[in-house]
């Protein structure tokens, strides 16, 4: 069935408005029509509707029913992405996002190869945040997955004393996440990976002084794509979340 994502004030007792490109996409892309079934989903909230009107600009559905979404991992999982050159973020923002990150943060760190200036990034951040709402609807997910401004590794370290457990991917050398105890309980963690260059040792140093642990993904080395996509997949294995 057919899943968008709505605005909470679009949302009444009995119907919800779809406007935008969902509302053109639903009527000439995949030609619904009225007595459609659709789900609509709002702040975790799965909503089961049959459209009862349908035009290029707008689309009313009356409520069925309503249920929390399943897909929803139980941890809040945040991945901080060192910015990594071409399009390559495009493919890490869509994979966290289906394997159920709640946000991507991207960070320069000294051996980030790309560097753009914030005010230039914002217009690719908006792109990217079309990659996960587009990842969030085809993977069944209950929220949209947030991608934050870009950020200085100096900011981070202030930023990760606000969850339970955070992790750090280092190439240099860590604990495995199967031997992290906590993992099995936190339910606020932070994921940090390195760009191509990986990170230098003052950055792992500091990080670790700052409650980080390190941690590693095995003899092998991973591109930086692919390092967080391996890592979302063991955390959400050893939670319970896969």
């Amino acid at each position: 069935m057919p899943r968008f994502f709505v605005k909470e004030e679009n949302i009444s007792d009995d119907q919800i408005l779809i406007v935008g490109n969902d509302a053109g996409h639903i009527g000439r892309s995949l030609r619904m029509k009225i007595g459609d079934e659709i789900t609509l989903c709002c702040n975790n909230t799965d909503y089961c509707c049959k459209i009862s009107s349908i035009s290029d600009t707008a689309v009313v559905a009356d409520i069925l029913s309503k249920n929390k979404t399943q897909s929803e991992p139980g941890i809040s999982l945040v991945l901080f992405q060192a910015v990594p050159k071409s399009d390559k973020l495009d493919f890490v923002v869509q994979k966290a996002s289906e394997l159920g990150a709640v946000m991507v943060v991207p960070v320069l760190t000294r051996r980030c190869v790309s560097r753009p200036d914030k005010k230039v990034f914002e217009k690719k951040r908006q792109r990217l945040q079309k990659i996960a709402e587009e990842a969030a609807k085809q993977s069944g997910r209950g929220i949209i997955p947030e991608v934050g401004e870009i950020i200085d590794i100096k900011e981070y370290y202030e930023l990760i004393e606000g969850f339970d457990l955070n992790l750090f991917c280092y190439e240099g050398g860590g604990r495995r996440f199967c031997d992290i105890e906590t993992l099995k309980i936190a339910k606020n963690i932070s994921l940090f990976v390195g760009s191509e260059g990986g990170f230098d040792e003052n950055e792992a140093e500091e990080a670790s002084k700052r409650g980080a642990i390190l941690v590693t993904l095995g003899k092998r080395i991973l591109r930086c794509e692919t390092a967080p996509i391996c890592a979302i997949s063991i955390i959400m294995n050893i939670t319970g979340n896969i």
